[in-house]
């Protein structure tokens, strides 16, 4: 009786635990098995693109290497889009829903390091992933195929399809490939980024601008005869000044960046040429575009001080990210049922050298998936190309964790990471959340309809229009 009693016992406290178990779609659960299947595939695909160490305009490698196993899985591709060499579109299917997926795959230069946890270069001065682009155009294009696969089976109806979105480092492909068009007829695009957590990102980035500044003066001889010179190299002194000098009197919310590119070549001739690349970020672009201007009278001011000539010539500009809270909710639920990325001792180990190699706590990974979080109105961060698209086309965004909590970003220990396995796992979780509500968003036309009025709400009457200067990229700019 004491037997039958315990056996009772033990069944009952199992029907819980059965009831609990997790529980998805069929669709949701093809998507991840594919993705699985396809792990070491991805994962030596990401690991050709992070070898490459490829820079903005100049993917050539590692966009062949995407659009190649793109079309050997039965995708449509076109390549050259946007008047972009490396920039191209995957696609299968047909009709709507059209739901599109961006993935990145320039490198930074300077950053070029091994997949060990200390700094070791595998070519000195050469470019490296220490944004994760490697695995972020690999994740987006592994869940574009899984979604392709159920198109193909007939459980889903509509058109998938992949950007290949270069030099989001430098230039912003981006907003020439919407120039092009090529987001107009999008229903919901996809998008996420490598990160030190894992979470539906409701919150919005920086808008900026990048301009290029020049001074022209007179060359003269610096010690025989100085007053005949006009010196190009003070000109640019005292436009950084007054840049330093503004920042007292700017919104905490603003950055101001400059790269002085030339100062003149040798200290015995007055310089009669400098360059300096200037970048302005704000939380909005109206307080962005503010800061600009006045930026801008700055340097007229440092010309008129030196008498020397002056040149602006604007480079690129980017909006903030337009953040849709329905989209991320429909992601979140996906985060909660994926769980925690599970992380071996080794790889535990590998992410406590790296905090110490730079100097902080050796806490390993962050594994915790949090609740959704609110949206800020001003958060501080960096800055994304995918904003402009997310003023084109509603725009649903996902951080996945691929490098140890605290790690320092566009450094060579993010690079480190993404040649290994703890990006590797990264890019895969990724793929999975990004397929997962990719079906809900084809399944669900309500949810769709959803995600289309909050972006027009929060949109408003704003027309959108990109911050680039007429004519083609800049493939060549020096």
């Amino acid at each position: 009786m004491r037997k039958l009693t315990l056996l009772l016992l033990v069944g009952v406290l199992a029907i819980p635990l059965h009831a609990q178990k997790k529980k998805t779609s069929k669709n949701k659960a093809a998507v991840i098995t594919s993705l699985d299947a396809k792990f070491d595939e991805l994962s030596e695909l990401s690991d050709k693109i992070w070898s490459y160490e490829e820079v903005a305009f100049r993917e050539d490698q590692s966009a062949k290497a995407l659009a190649e196993y793109a079309e050997a899985n039965g995708f449509k591709v076109t390549m050259g889009v946007g008047e972009i060499p490396t920039a191209f579109v995957a696609e299968y299917g047909s009709g709507g829903p059209i739901i599109g997926i961006m993935g990145e795959f320039d490198g930074l230069p300077g950053l070029s390091q091994k997949a060990v946890p200390t700094k070791d270069p595998i070519n000195e001065g050469g470019a490296g992933h220490g944004c994760g682009h490697n695995l972020f155009g690999t994740a987006s294009l592994g869940a574009a195929t899984a979604i392709k696969e159920l198109i193909e089976a007939g459980k889903l109806e509509g058109t998938i399809r992949f950007y290949g979105t270069p030099a989001e480092e430098k230039f912003f492909g981006k907003l020439w490939m919407i120039r092009a068009g090529l987001f107009d007829d999008v229903d919901i695009m996809m998008d996420w980024h490598p990160s030190a957590e894992t979470k539906a990102d409701v919150q919005s980035s920086l808008a900026l601008v990048d301009f290029m500044v020049e001074f022209y003066g007179q060359a003269a001889h610096a010690s025989g005869d100085p007053w005949n010179g006009r010196s190009a190299s003070d000109a640019l002194e005292l436009y950084t000044t007054g840049i330093n000098y503004y920042r007292e009197h700017i919104k905490p919310t603003v950055r101001i960046h400059y790269h002085i590119q030339d100062g003149g070549k040798v200290v015995n001739v007055v310089p009669d040429y400098s360059r300096i690349w200037t970048r302005v970020r704000d939380t909005k672009r109206e307080g962005m575009e503010v800061v600009w201007k006045q930026v801008e009278r700055i340097a007229e001011g440092a010309a008129i001080m030196a008498n020397v000539d002056y040149k602006i010539s604007l480079i690129s500009g980017i909006h903030e990210v337009l953040v849709n809270r329905t989209g991320g909710a429909a992601m979140q639920k996906n985060l909660e049922y994926l769980g925690n990325i599970e992380y071996t001792e080794a790889e535990t180990n590998f992410a406590k050298k790296i905090q110490e190699a730079t100097g902080k706590p050796q806490v390993g990974m962050d594994m915790e998936i949090r609740p959704l979080e609110e949206t800020q109105e001003h958060p501080m961060g960096g800055s994304t190309d995918a904003g402009d698209v997310s003023f084109v086309v509603p725009t649903i965004r996902l951080g996945v964790t691929t490098a140890p909590k605290g790690t320092p970003w566009h450094s060579w220990a993010v690079v480190a990471c993404s040649g290994m396995s703890i990006g590797h796992k990264g890019s895969n979780y990724a793929s999975k959340a990004l397929a997962m509500t990719m079906v809900d968003l084809f399944e669900d036309a309500e949810l769709r309809e959803k995600v289309k009025a909050e972006f027009k709400e929060r949109k408003g009457d704003y027309v959108y229009k990109g911050i680039l200067p007429d004519g083609p990229p800049p493939l060549d700019y020096k």
